[in-house]
């Protein structure tokens, strides 16, 4: 064999080795499927007070991470569970305006999903609680002739971290969800 074939051969093992290189997603990667849901910008909510139809209707939480109500002005909801939000809201409202307040927080339409890559039509989509990344994929067209169909890579915040990890395509999303779907090499 000349050097030539030979530096050929260890180029073409030394690139399958990085292909081989992959770990597995840390385990909080898919507890937090099971951990209750957290409220973040782009969430809507439907907050019901008891009796008070000027206070019970949908408030988006903004950028910022508030959600705007009369009477107790700002409520930061970013990284909340809905109960939590509802307690915070009931100890606002019952200091001063109502007493014994019954408070319910809802969410009504979760922050999008996004999905890009080798998908025929990428882009910010509404999520739907139950939804896989087959039906993430479906949702933007389905795969493009080049995608590799068997895993792709999501990005998912946990604790205010930003982790990303692959995954099956049976897998499924949580709301805020980045998926990418890498090309196929062969």
């Amino acid at each position: 064999m000349n050097k030539a074939t030979f530096c050929i051969i260890a180029a073409v093992v030394a690139s399958l080795a990085g292909c081989a290189s992959y770990e597995p997603v840390p385990p909080a990667f898919h507890r937090v499927l099971n951990e209750p849901y957290h409220l973040d910008s782009g969430d809507v909510l439907r907050i019901t007070v008891f009796d008070q139809e000027g206070l019970s209707k949908t408030y988006p939480v903004d950028k910022a991470g508030y959600i705007a109500m009369p009477l107790v002005g700002s409520v930061p909801a970013r990284g909340r569970t809905p109960q939590q939000l509802e307690r915070e809201l009931a100890d606002r409202l019952r200091d001063g305006y109502i007493n014994d307040p019954d408070v319910t927080v809802e969410v009504e339409q979760y922050r999008p999903f996004f999905i890009m890559g080798e998908v025929n039509t990428g882009g910010q989509y509404s999520y739907v609680p139950g939804m896989t990344v087959q039906k993430a994929v479906a949702i933007a067209g389905g795969f493009s002739p080049r995608a590799e169909q068997e895993t792709v890579d999501i990005t998912r915040q946990i604790g205010g971290r930003i982790v990303t990890g692959r995954v099956r395509t049976s897998d499924p999303l949580q709301p805020g969800d980045t998926v990418y779907v890498r090309e196929r090499w062969f």
